[in-house]
C-alpha cells in the first residue's frame, strides 16, 4: 500500500499517485502496455483477483509487470516526507529515499530494539520496556529452548532409528553380495567396487595427521597396544572387511619391502614425506591407506594400507 499524501510537503504530482490506494507510490511497478504505475502490493493483490489493469481494463498478469522508469523513481525519491514515527514525537523531514535508513535508527520508533538495562541482557522493542519483567521473560525463554531441545532430541532419536534400519538393510545386502560373489563374476565386481567406495568414504572422514618424529615408530607393538588401536578403528567406522588386515599390517612382519627392516626404513626415510597420513582417533597412531597413497612407490605401500603406531611425534 502507498504512503499517505498528507505526510508529504508541497503538492504531489498525480503521476506519482497509485490509482488503487490513492497514496504515493510505494515500490512501484507498471503494466507493460498501458504503462500505468501502481504500488507493488496494490497491483499484486488486484491481479490475484482479476488479471486486468484497474485503469483501462487491459489484460495483464503478475509476470508481465515491470519496474517503473528511472525518471519516475527519481521523482519519488526527491519527495520530502515526515517520519513514520511523527505521531510518537519525531519531527524529522527527509527525502523518501532516506526514509528506510532513518527508520532503523529513529529514536522515536516504538519498535526499535533496545537492550534491557536491568540485567537479563534480552533485546526487546522499546515500547515493551516499561512492562518488561526479566524473570518472567527468562523463564519463558528457558521453557521455549527446552521445548525446542526436546523436539530436536525426539527428531534425533527418530533419525537414529532410520539410520540403524538402513545400516541393517545395507549389511544384509553386503552379506548377500558376498555370498553371490563366489559364483557370479558380475556380482563379485560390484561387491568389490562397493567395498572400495566404503573404504574411501571412511578415509575421507578422518583427519589429516603429520608425523614429526618418524624415529618414534613402534614397529613391533604388543597385543594390548594392538587391541587398543583396533578398538579405536572400529569406533571410527572402519569397514569391517579391512580392519583385521589393517591390524595385521601394524607389525613390521607384514610391512612392504621398503619398510621391512630397520635398515631399509632408515634408507627410505626421505620417502616418508610422500605419505598421506590420517589420524587414528585418540591415539598416537596414523593410517597410511592405499586409497590415499596411489602416488607412493609400490615397495613403500601395501593393501589396504598401513597402521603406524608411535611413542611420540604425531600432530
Amino acid at each position: 500500500m502507498g504512503f499517505e499524501i498528507k505526510r508529504f510537503q508541497g503538492d504531489v504530482d498525480e503521476e506519482l499517485i497509485c490509482p488503487i490506494c490513492s497514496g504515493v507510490l510505494e515500490d512501484p511497478l507498471q503494466a507493460p502496455t498501458c504503462e500505468h504505475a501502481f504500488c507493488r502490493g496494490c497491483i499484486t493483490q488486484w491481479i490475484s483477483r482479476q488479471p486486468k489493469c484497474p485503469v483501462d481494463r487491459q489484460a495483464v498478469t503478475a509476470s508481465q509487470l515491470i519496474p517503473v522508469p528511472r525518471i519516475l523513481r527519481n521523482l519519488l525519491s526527491r519527495l520530502c516526507t515526515s517520519c513514520d514515527n511523527a505521531p510518537h514525537g519525531c519531527s524529522a523531514v527527509l527525502k523518501l529515499d532516506s526514509l528506510a535508513s532513518h527508520l532503523v535508527e529513529c529514536e522515536f520508533n516504538p519498535k526499535r530494539p533496545m537492550p534491557c538495562e536491568t540485567g537479563c541482557g534480552l533485546v526487546i522493542p522499546k515500547d515493551e520496556l516499561a512492562e518488561h519483567n526479566c524473570v518472567r521473560e527468562l523463564r519463558a525463554l528457558i521453557t521455549s529452548q527446552q521445548e525446542k531441545l526436546t523436539d530436536y532430541q525426539q527428531e534425533l532419536a527418530e533419525q537414529r532409528l532410520i539410520i540403524n534400519e538402513h545400516k541393517r538393510e545395507l549389511a544384509l545386502l553386503k552379506d548377500f553380495m558376498r555370498a553371490m560373489r563366489v559364483t557370479n563374476p558380475t556380482m563379485r565386481a560390484l561387491a568389490d567396487q562397493m567395498e572400495r567406495e566404503e573404504v574411501v568414504r571412511w578415509a575421507n572422514s578422518l583427519s589429516r595427521a603429520k608425523v614429526t618424529r618418524w624415529g618414534g615408530m613402534i614397529s613391533t607393538p604388543d597385543d594390548v597396544l594392538q587391541m587398543m588401536i583396533k578398538r579405536s578403528l572400529s569406533e571410527s567406522g572402519c569397514p569391517p572387511h579391512i580392519i583385521d588386515d589393517l591390524m595385521e599390517n601394524c607389525h613390521e612382519r607384514r610391512w612392504p619391502p621398503g619398510l621391512s627392516s630397520l635398515e631399509t626404513r632408515q634408507n627410505n626415510r626421505r620417502l616418508y614425506d610422500k605419505y598421506v597420513c590420517k589420524r587414528v582417533p585418540g591415539k598416537q597412531a596414523v593410517l597410511v591407506l592405499h586409497c590415499d597413497n596411489t602416488h607412493v612407490d609400490e615397495h613403500m605401500m601395501i593393501e589396504p594400507g598401513l597402521v603406524m603406531i608411535f611413542a611420540h611425534g604425531i600432530e
